[in-house]
């Protein structure tokens, strides 16, 4: 479906709608359906729940498992591949939920609009393994990627929520290991500030039917352990030096509590001197992406991510 955007930010604007009334009718249909189902009890209702939800690559993408540098990530290739590029990503689910399995949707779309492969890696979840094993992993996927014979200016790394702030953690380790940095990044409803002081966890509190604040507050807890700080920079990359990164591309919806994670992380960046598009897309719930095929603004998302990777990587 056809799409304008409009320099606000950027706001995405659909063109056969009415200022005022943006999103789809199959949009509003799937917002009420999650906003009627009960917050998970604990962490292992978080976890099943969210693989329930879980759906095949789409027709068109192959995935095969691979062990990189011990971490298990699965290979998601196109049937129609270009080039040498590469996606490197991390999916959300608060660092303690989420999988391969269940971003499959996500991950095997961004493949296939974007054409090249995508890498998605199983890193390691809290409680069992707490900060900073995530960051780890991905820095050791990342380290797999270049022994492969990768070019940096070839890779892209992006992921969504707690993915998101790992994008985010990930490039700051590599600056700082002196590792050659990828050529774009992508973090979709990033979660960057484990202290949770972001007004949008009060403004859209009754906004987001996906995130609560109060759900951010315990998961941080279990996600940085006994021993962690909130204001560790690789936990909450808003606490930390932004300069020398790669290209960013930063998607939030309007409705969520995280809002203003996203708007704090771009302004940051920004004003360090990285390359930033901040996009806010009006009425818009959490890592709406994942949600493709099931309306039309989740296809949207995914479509405008394979953009921007695309123009970065020459796909």
């Amino acid at each position: 479906m056809a799409t304008l955007w409009r320099l606000v930010g950027i706001v995405p604007m659909r063109a056969d709608t009415p200022e005022g009334s943006m999103a789809s009718e199959a949009f509003y249909r799937i917002r009420e359906i999650i906003a009627s189902q009960d917050m998970p009890a604990n962490i292992d209702a978080m976890r099943k729940g969210i693989e329930l939800t879980a759906r095949p690559l789409p027709a068109g993408v192959t995935g095969e498992m691979v062990d990189a540098n011990g971490v298990s990530c699965e290979l998601q290739t196109p049937d129609e591949t270009t080039g040498d590029a590469i996606v490197q990503y991390v999916h959300g689910g608060g660092y303690v939920a989420g999988s391969i399995g269940s971003h499959r949707n996500l991950t095997g779309n961004l493949a296939l609009k974007l054409g090249c492969p995508v890498l998605s890696v199983d890193y390691r979840l809290a409680p069992e393994h707490p900060h900073p094993a995530p960051v780890e992993d991905s820095v050791a996927v990342y380290r797999w990627l270049l022994d492969r014979g990768h070019s940096a200016d070839k890779i892209a790394i992006a992921g969504d929520s707690a993915g998101g702030g790992l994008t985010m953690s990930t490039l700051m380790k590599l600056r700082d290991l002196g590792l050659p940095l990828p050529a774009a990044a992508v973090p979709i409803s990033p979660w960057v500030d484990m202290s949770g002081s972001g007004e949008s966890a009060v403004t859209r509190s009754d906004r987001d039917p996906m995130v609560t604040a109060d759900d951010l507050t315990r998961i941080a807890g279990v996600f940085l352990g006994p021993d962690g700080e909130a204001t560790d920079p690789y936990a909450s990359p808003l606490e930390g030096d932004l300069s020398g990164l790669p290209p960013l591309l930063i998607h939030c919806g309007d409705d969520e509590v995280l809002l203003s994670d996203s708007e704090r992380l771009a302004h940051k960046a920004r004003t360090s001197g990285v390359d930033v598009t901040l996009e806010v897309w009006p009425e818009m719930i959490h890592v709406w992406h994942s949600m493709a095929g099931l309306f039309p603004e989740a296809d949207d998302g995914v479509a405008r991510v394979a953009e921007y990777l695309g123009e970065r990587l020459a796909v």
